[in-house]
């Protein structure tokens, strides 16, 4: 072996053994993955962009990344790949538990002294710009500074007297002290006024309260500003209100939170987007239960590509699988959460659209824990859980995002998925006169019409044969 090469082992071999140090390996994986944020003025309970920040707590820095509390990332390596994953390599892990181990040293950087990485500078305001609209709460609404997280539905009108193309979406959290998450639907049917008792808005833990419901989409800290693609920008009806559905976390003392969601406008779309919408109303979790499982799913009726999912359940959900069943048979990984923690919940965007062909059946599995060692548990004895919107039931329920070959094809696909919804409504349904709320009133009539035609032996349900007779039936009507 040349002397070059044993010199060059040697080295590496040294370069190995020097510890790590704040300015040449901690402070990188700091600035990129933490500090959005662990800065002033944001949500998180402390800044780490000093070396005195950030040494005084190595400890606890080492502790919550080995357990991937932190940063918050729930989605598993090798099920979908996502855009601004924040997720850290095992290697990145290591390294700073070796850090805190060795008294958290600062070191220099590169070798000099007198370098150290400079700080990431961050966009004051609108992090896309000014934009062509600002939706801004009616009124501040006023937090205690104690006592259980909120969930609030605020109505906001948009006014708008024409049709508009949204290009893009900004959440702006006013007070992010108290502010832990937001989520954004539009209303074109006025259902959410009627939920209103006092003000502009009411409590909604889990879901808005009605349905159908435009999912717009949603914020969390750190998350970057929504942008749909050249062509898909998303048709807003006149005469829409805005319902942002916001979760507030007391801080101590009395706070105050007017926030807002910037829109810019761009050109009617020319490729269709639908929405997919997967839900399991079979929920009955005995108390003390560890391991329930629900699984349901949804047929998928026209060549799609999935652009993003969103998994939602609340407390007592512990494991979240999706996968895609093609046609031939394949399974393609959309996405496992293996410990869903509802105060992280988040939208999912690929990065790269996934193409799942007519036919494919997206299979949907979630597991619960309703005994008392799950911390989670909103009750304590634990008690039988259903289906519900209020913090103590549970839902199944995932969204996805979807790209279609064409413009023209958006409303026979969304029929299409809306007939897919009721029928697996009515495979898992005990009583057919239990319509979900995503069913307007109109529909329940002639739905319990034909059901009452299809129900040949009037037992006041469907049985496999005569759901299909009867999904083969409302198919034919629709094409």
């Amino acid at each position: 072996m040349s002397k070059v090469m044993l010199a060059g082992i040697a080295g590496a071999l040294a370069a190995a053994a020097v510890p790590p140090t704040f300015n040449r390996d901690i402070a990188p994986i700091l600035y990129k993955n933490c500090a959005t944020c662990h800065r002033p003025g944001e949500v998180a309970p402390f800044s780490l962009l000093t070396y005195r920040d950030a040494a005084k707590r190595a400890k606890q820095i080492a502790a919550v990344t080995q357990s991937r509390f932190m940063p918050p990332w729930k989605a598993e390596p090798g099920y979908g790949s996502f855009q601004n994953e924040r997720r850290l390599t095992d290697g990145q892990i290591a390294m700073l538990g070796e850090w805190a181990a060795n008294g958290a040293p600062e070191g220099d950087a590169g070798g000099d002294p007198g370098a150290k990485p400079a700080a990431p500078v961050f966009a004051e305001g609108w992090q896309a710009g000014q934009p062509d609209k600002v939706f801004t709460l009616p009124e501040k609404f006023s937090l205690a500074a104690d006592g259980p997280d909120q969930y609030r539905c605020f109505v906001v009108p948009m006014n708008l007297d024409h049709d508009v193309y949204v290009k893009s979406f900004e959440f702006r959290p006013d007070n992010r002290r108290v502010v832990h998450h937001a989520i954004v639907f539009s209303d074109p049917s006025g259902a959410a006024r009627r939920l209103v008792r006092n003000g502009n808005s009411y409590p909604c833990f889990g879901g808005p309260g009605f349905g159908p419901t435009g999912l717009v989409g949603g914020w969390a800290p750190g998350g970057s500003p929504g942008v749909f693609a050249k062509g898909m920008e998303l048709t807003v009806a006149k005469g829409t209100d805005l319902v942002l559905q916001i979760h507030y976390h007391p801080s101590g003392k009395p706070e105050l939170d007017q926030s807002s969601l910037g829109m810019t406008f761009g050109e009617a779309p020319t490729i269709g987007r639908g929405l997919v919408f997967i839900n399991s109303r079979a929920i009955d979790i005995p108390a003390g239960e560890s391991h329930y499982v629900v699984k349901t799913g949804m047929t998928i009726p026209q060549d799609v590509e999935v652009l993003g999912i969103t998994p939602h359940a609340h407390y007592l959900a512990r494991d979240m699988k999706i996968d895609a069943r093609l046609p031939d048979g394949s399974i393609t990984h959309m996405i496992w959460i293996k410990d869903w923690d509802f105060n992280w919940q988040g939208q999912y965007r690929y990065s790269q659209p996934l193409k799942l062909p007519r036919g494919t059946r997206v299979e949907l599995e979630y597991t619960y824990d309703n005994s008392a060692a799950n911390r989670r548990n909103p009750s304590n004895p634990p008690v039988r859980v259903h289906w519900g919107e209020q913090t103590t039931d549970e839902m199944a329920v995932a969204f996805m995002s979807v790209k279609l070959a064409s413009l023209a094809d958006e409303q026979t696909f969304q029929r299409q998925m809306g007939l897919e919804f009721i029928n697996e409504f009515l495979a898992q349904a005990e009583d057919i006169n239990d319509f979900p709320p995503e069913i307007n009133a109109v529909a329940r009539a002639r739905l319990a019409l034909a059901i009452g035609l299809f129900d040949r032996n009037h037992d006041g349900k469907l049985d496999a044969e005569e759901r299909k007779a009867l999904m083969d039936f409302l198919r034919a009507r629709v094409q």
